[in-house]
């Protein structure tokens, strides 16, 4: 089969603030359609880094006319550049231009975001706990799921964010409502904001027969076949990941796996999809971590094998940049080439109260955490709020933006990428495919 995208499971399985703004509606009839050209004048933008015998020791900058067309960046101009006498202009008044923000895993479906205040409770029996807890909470959260997943689709683009991998529970107790109504959300924010819908077996997958709910998922709208620890949850690690490589190859889609369990277990599963993968290199670069806990258990040297079959095998890892007694690995995943990316999970749910939805946070706080206390290191950081994008290299070259690059942007009141970082500048406008999602543009 080698490189063939005609699967079997026998062969898989057998091994920011601007003066004189106008109002929300007003730029989205002017500029609304992902038809629209328009430019984009007196922008920001990072050209280089300076140096001195020291390393890094400054960004620098320079005004530019950006002009957009389809949704695309068509063009980058000189501050003065004269336009065509048609081409309809926008001023963003020195802003900063960054690339919008991705949040690569967050839910949804259970959470009070909007609502009334629930008190959180002691947990007891860890994870199974919040999963009994959780199978009383979803009926009573049930009816008000469109507006709370509205309400923090609003909350994500007036963060800087334009994109989100959004999990949702496909379970016994509500079936796939929540895909379904979480779908019908996301989809009527089509011109400002894009998603991947990730089908989460939180409850288990094997152990609590979802095969079937899962398979109606996709075929419901889902983007990714989600999973669930196989052995702490599901009780049978062989069992649960064939079963999930197995929905995969049917149905042609990605897979992101909830991986907490730590240890050797949680490694044991990470090397069991690694083998599937390399039998398979047809599921190269379709295979996402989310969490990962169990990697910070390895010592340097299987560390660094591990994150190197991974980073050959195009794994991912989605971190929420846990912090406590032990830290995850980024730095040494990132040194090996595996791409890692960060959410925000939990918005104010039952999981955890403390989320905001604010991917920059976790930029910040990966700096805090790994000594990315210079210039150049808090500037870098940024790929972990973009998904990976960066308007600079480490060596100063500009890789960001350029002719044909997505048109999702975020303006900020800010002179270089670190200090948005280190200040958590508040993003005053925030483009998807050229159009406004939120904030002011005049």
């Amino acid at each position: 089969m080698g490189g063939s995208t005609d699967l079997t499971r026998r062969a898989v399985l057998g091994a920011g603030l601007l003066a004189g703004a106008v109002s929300l509606s007003r730029v989205r009839a002017a500029s609304g359609s992902r038809g629209a050209t328009f430019a984009l004048r007196n922008v920001r933008l990072e050209t280089g880094y300076s140096f001195d015998a020291a390393g890094v020791s400054g960004t620098r900058t320079e005004l530019a006319t950006v002009t957009i067309d389809r949704g695309l960046i068509a063009a980058l101009l000189p501050a003065d550049a004269p336009l065509p006498p048609d081409m309809a202009s926008r001023d963003a008044g020195g802003l900063l231009m960054l690339p919008a923000f991705r949040d690569m895993h967050i839910h949804f479906d259970k959470n009070d975001f909007g609502g009334p205040w629930r008190a959180p409770r002691t947990r007891t029996n860890g994870i199974p706990g919040q999963i009994a807890r959780e199978r009383v909470l979803i009926p009573q959260l049930l009816p008000t799921l469109p507006d709370r997943a509205d309400k923090i689709v609003r909350m994500l683009q007036r963060n800087g964010t334009t994109f989100a991998r959004v999990q949702c529970n496909v379970d016994p107790v509500s079936g796939t409502r929540h895909i379904e109504a979480v779908k019908a959300v996301l989809d009527a924010h089509a011109e400002d904001f894009s998603y991947e819908l990730v089908a989460f077996p939180q409850h288990g997958l094997v152990s609590a027969h979802t095969e079937k709910l899962m398979a109606q998922a996709i075929r419901a709208g889902a983007t990714h076949v989600g999973g669930i620890d196989p052995t702490a949850i599901d009780g049978s690690m062989e069992k649960s990941l064939d079963t999930i490589l197995a929905i995969a190859v049917d149905h042609r889609r990605p897979i992101d796996i909830h991986l907490h369990e730590p240890g050797a277990s949680g490694i044991a599963a990470i090397r069991h999809l690694l083998a599937a993968v390399e039998h398979e290199p047809s599921l190269r670069g379709r295979v996402t971590i989310s969490h990962g806990f169990s990697l910070m258990s390895l010592d340097q040297a299987e560390l660094g094998e591990l994150a190197g079959r991974m980073a050959a095998s195009g794994f991912s890892v989605a971190s929420t940049v846990p912090f406590g007694g032990r830290m995850m690995p980024i730095p040494a995943l990132l040194g090996k080439g595996v791409p890692v990316f960060t959410g925000t999970d939990s918005v104010q749910s039952l999981w955890s109260v403390f989320g905001s939805g604010d991917v920059l946070e976790k930029a910040k706080l990966a700096c805090q955490l790994y000594g990315w206390n210079d210039e150049l290191g808090i500037s870098q950081s940024l790929r972990l709020a973009t998904g990976g994008a960066v308007p600079l290299s480490p060596k100063g070259e500009r890789l960001w933006p350029k002719p044909g690059d997505a048109a999702d942007v975020v303006l900020v009141a800010a002179s270089c990428s670190a200090e948005t970082v280190a200040r958590q500048t508040p993003r005053a406008a925030v483009l998807h495919r050229g159009n406004l999602a939120a904030g002011t543009l005049a």
